[in-house]
């Protein structure tokens, strides 16, 4: 099973859709790493750059009702191809979130007030996070300052996970 986690990027917007993770002037893209270089690049967030901020990450924070729009799987995608292999957020439309696992990665949901914190305490440091999908665990650290922070997720969500995502899970049951 692949490691989860890496370089935290904080996005403090609810309602992140889409069209502002992959514009759709890029669906007709062949391959997964032709979207790599367009991830995030409608999103409009006050400092907020993605050529800046997204290289080296692994992981997004952002508030509620992420992925919302449409149900192309391309958002995921791009995602993945830039390394970023969970996603933590209040909410997330139903068929994006299903997408992130179906392609082996994790859509985290939280309590608003638990994001709030992780906001204010982590947002403007360099923040890594580090998850342990057997224990349900997320460890934030940023420098001395550490915070876990329990997760739940279903048995079949983790069979996704650990497989590498759907494709994967099918072929080693069916």
């Amino acid at each position: 099973m692949k490691q989860f986690g890496g370089k935290v990027l904080f996005l403090d917007r609810s309602d992140i859709n889409t069209d502002e993770i992959i514009p759709a002037k890029y669906l007709n893209e062949n391959t997964k790493e032709a979207l790599k270089p367009n991830l995030l690049e409608d999103l409009k967030l006050a400092g907020f750059d993605p050529k800046r901020d997204i290289a080296g990450t692994g992981v997004i924070v952002s508030r509620a009702n992420f992925g919302c729009g449409s149900s192309r799987e391309h958002a995921p995608w791009a995602l993945e191809v830039n390394g970023i292999n969970i996603v933590i957020a209040e909410s997330f439309a139903r068929i994006f979130r299903q997408n992130m696992f179906n392609c082996g990665m994790i859509a985290c949901e939280l309590p608003p007030e638990e994001l709030a914190s992780l906001f204010k305490e982590f947002a403007n440091v360099q923040t890594v996070l580090s998850a342990d999908i057997e224990k349900g665990v997320l460890y934030f650290s940023a420098g001395e300052k550490k915070k876990s922070v329990p997760i739940t997720l279903g048995e079949f969500e983790k069979a996704l996970v650990k497989a590498g995502g759907w494709v994967e899970f099918a072929s080693q049951r069916y």
